[in-house]
């Protein structure tokens, strides 16, 4: 059985802002659909490529708390998205003002990069040097 992850999708306060945090990371994502929830009347679209997006649905309301990742509460800590060159996509965000949020690692199959996009939600970015996938998938050599 194939399979891989179509979509995510997250509500969020400022629809805008996360299209261009989005777009930054990954110029080539683009409006792949969007329109009006009739019941409640908040945006929604659709950003991202023929093959993978982010759903965005307006939240019409604050949360009384706002979650940070990694606390012990439920919920989302990071999605990670699998990039052919991690430094120029770091240089992109930072040229776009967003907070890294990355911490230290290294490791010869791998470099990882860590960003928070505008709503708070931690984003990370993975750049693999080995096709070989139990070079990949090694946790005996520790991120440091």
């Amino acid at each position: 059985m194939a399979f891989k992850l179509e979509h995510a999708n997250i509500s969020v306060s400022d629809i805008d802002g996360m299209i261009k945090f989005l777009q930054t990371a990954f110029p080539e994502f683009k409006i792949r659909g969007e329109g009006k929830i009739a019941k409640v009347g908040s945006r929604w679209l659709h950003v991202g490529t023929d093959d993978t997006y982010i759903a965005l649905q307006e939240a019409l309301s604050d949360a009384p708390e706002k979650r940070k990742p990694y606390t012990p509460t439920p919920g989302v800590n990071h999605l990670a998205y699998e990039v052919d060159d991690v430094d120029s996509l770091r240089e992109r965000l930072i040229s776009g003002g967003y907070s890294e949020s990355t911490v230290p690692n290294s490791h010869p199959h791998r470099k990882r990069i860590y960003f928070y996009d505008p709503e708070g939600n931690d984003w990370e970015f993975i750049q693999y040097f080995s096709d070989i996938m139990s070079e990949r998938n090694d946790y005996e050599l520790k991120d440091k």
